[in-house]
């Protein structure tokens, strides 16, 4: 991950550094440990079939628990949008990988919001991503043309 880190980063924008690296290196566990007892994570933009809101520990790690065996990407580009809370965070990022079922690239740009509880803990971390590359990514290429393809299980 390259990240504009010619300077020091706030709380936040480290925390959001972190769960970039982890998830991407596919340390759910350690991912996990970000979050306060009661953390959301939250994706306005997700597709049928996907959670727009995941809240507390429990629910977050059964959430996130197949991300290394669906997707191996890297986020890259990270360019934090300067705010005057050090425990929040905005950040534009992009994923390059792909989707280990089909083999097809998963790459987007996305946006991230990140708040920060009083003990430094992720207390809400809003994901802005497009559901139409997610889902050209995760189809087979010999699924029919308008089938329902859902999210896998755990993610």
């Amino acid at each position: 991950m390259n990240a504009n880190l010619d300077r020091e980063l706030t709380p936040a924008q480290h925390a959001l550094a972190e769960h970039l690296r982890l998830v991407s290196s596919g340390q759910i566990d350690e991912w996990i440990e970000l979050y306060a007892a009661d953390g959301t994570v939250e994706f306005p933009f997700a597709p049928a079939g996907v959670p727009t809101r995941v809240q507390g520990r429990e629910a977050l790690i059964a959430h996130m628990r197949g991300f290394p065996q669906t997707f191996d990407v890297k986020f890259v580009d990270v360019k934090f949008i300067e705010t005057t809370d050090p425990r929040t965070a905005v950040a534009e990022y992009r994923s390059e990988g792909s989707v280990l079922s089909t083999g097809k690239p998963y790459e987007q740009t996305v946006i991230t919001v990140i708040r920060l509880d009083e003990a430094g803990l992720v207390e809400r971390f809003v994901d802005y991503w497009n559901p139409l590359v997610v889902i050209e990514a995760m189809t087979p290429d010999q699924a029919a043309s308008g089938q329902d393809v859902s999210w896998p299980a755990g993610r």
